[in-house]
Parts: C-alpha cells; structure tokens; sequence
C-alpha cells in the first residue's frame, strides 16, 4: 500500500507543472543516444506521449549523423568535415534525404503512433515551410543557413492534434534545387521562436553543461556563458548548442534546456520535477 501512495505523491508533485505547461508549445531536439539506443527509443516515444495527452504540445525536431555517416560508407560516397560541418554535395545530400526523411523520421512517426499519439512526419520541404540559402556562400556545399520558417503550417499541424516530426532539410528556391541540409540544433531553435514555444530541450549524451571539475551546472545566462567560454569551461561541441539556445532566448522563448537524453525518462524529470536533471539557460 504504502508503495502506491508514493506513485500517487510522484503524480500529485507533478501536477503543478503539468498544469503550467499544459497548451503550451514544446520544441524538443531529439538526437544522440536516445536516438540509438532501443530501449531509449521507445521511452521517449512514451514520455513524448504523455506530454501530448496531459495538454502539451510537443515539436520534434530530430537529427541523424550517424547512421548518414553508416549509409554514405556503404554506398562508399565520400564526404568531408570542415569546422565540424558535413561538406555536403549532390550525391551526399541525396544519401542524406534518404536516412533523414525516409527512415529516422518514419521511425520516430511509427513509434509515436503506435503508442496513442498522432504524429506526422515532415521536412522543410512540405509546404516549402522552412527555406534557407548557402552557409557562407557555399563553403560548405549544400549546407544551409535558415532563411525562413512558415509557421503557419506548423500551427495548423498542431491545432488539428498532431505532432510534427521535422527532418531538418530546408527547401531551395528553384524547382529543381536538391534542399539543403541543416544542423539539427539550429534548425530546432529557429522553429522555437517562430512558434514563439514555451521552451526548447536539446537531448544530448551529457548530464548538461559541465563545470571544470565535471559538476552538472544547474542553470546559466548570458553573462555566465560568455565568462565560461572565456575561460574555457565551455568549449567544443558544447559552444555551438548553448549559441543556438542564447538565439532561442533572445527570439522569444521563455528558456532553453540541456539534458542527458541517455537517462530514461529525462524530459519528464526535467518538466515535472522541482530540480530538474540538467542545465537552464535563461537571459
């Protein structure tokens, strides 16, 4: 008995989060492990579902480096990295399309569906919702910077009840134009604000943003990036996360979050409990 009483208090001490998110707009970047890991996979479908069927609107945005880096070297394509971007040409774009639209998108759609909700996979390139140009002037190929997101397609998605999960493959203006591929994360938070979402979460495979000592640092603003990246705390692939999070806060939305997606259940730990697991950021 006493054991039921502790899940009922667990449900009771969420209430009043689910309460304030409920009807809200929720961007998540689904990517890193959770991704992989099977038993990961179907937990986030789970805890998206119940974000969904409490009032919550959720926005998948999810991102596929690994298996296009599994599929291009099958296919024995070649592609290069500069400043830790993928070079991205015709033929690479194309291998790109394939696994993110046709394969990790249905996944996601799939596993959502299955488990009650009604989610509906999508890409920039429906409805020409979000389009882009080249990222300095073509020095990565095929590699684009976001130059708009139609919202109002995304609203109608989500008033009619679905869940939109957004491969992040940006439309060219010709007819003829391949798309253009885009980091998941700068895609996530340019549709944040054009939602004007309530929040962001970046799923990575660290408990959050570190201190030197290897701590969890609970929240951050501004300021305390900018001192961080100074002294070097912040470095790495952490850089571009937290620029695309102070993006996200300057465009509108109310707070970004990092946190550990290989932990099952993290964004429900995140949302509905009074700590949370990761890392803030606020203005």
């Amino acid at each position: 008995m006493q054991h039921k009483i502790q899940q009922a208090q667990i449900l009771m001490d969420a209430l009043p989060y689910i309460k304030q998110f409920s009807k809200k707009t929720i961007v998540i970047k689904y990517g890193g492990a959770a991704q992989i890991n099977p038993e990961l996979k179907e937990q986030f479908a789970k805890d998206i579902v119940l974000l969904y069927l409490v009032g919550i609107k959720p926005v998948i945005v999810h991102g596929g480096g690994k298996k296009i880096n599994a599929l291009l070297d099958k296919l024995e394509v070649k592609s290069n990295f500069i400043d830790g971007l993928r070079v991205t040409d015709e033929h690479v774009m194309e291998v790109v399309e394939m696994v993110l639209s046709g394969s990790i998108n249905k996944e996601i759609t799939t596993l959502l569906n299955h488990h009650g909700a009604k989610a509906i996979g999508i890409t920039g390139k429906d409805a020409n919702f979000m389009r882009a140009r080249p990222m300095d002037d073509g020095k990565y190929g095929l590699v684009g910077e976001i130059t708009k997101v139609d919202k109002k397609v995304l609203k109608h998605l989500i008033r009619e009840k679905f869940i939109p999960v957004i491969a992040p493959i940006a439309a060219g203006d010709d007819i003829d134009h391949p798309g253009y591929n885009i980091n998941a994360d700068l895609a996530a938070s340019k549709i944040a604000v054009a939602l004007q979402a309530k929040k962001i979460i970046f799923l990575t495979d660290t408990p959050g943003v570190l201190d030197k000592e290897g701590n969890l640092i609970s929240s951050l603003d501004k300021a305390k990036i900018k001192a961080l990246k100074k002294d070097g705390t912040i470095s790495g692939g952490m850089i571009p996360k937290l620029d695309a999070c102070l993006e996200t806060i300057r465009g509108g939305v109310e707070c970004a979050h990092i946190i550990d997606g290989r932990v099952q259940h993290s964004i429900l730990l995140e949302l509905f409990t009074k700590n949370g697991i990761g890392t803030i950021i606020k203005e």
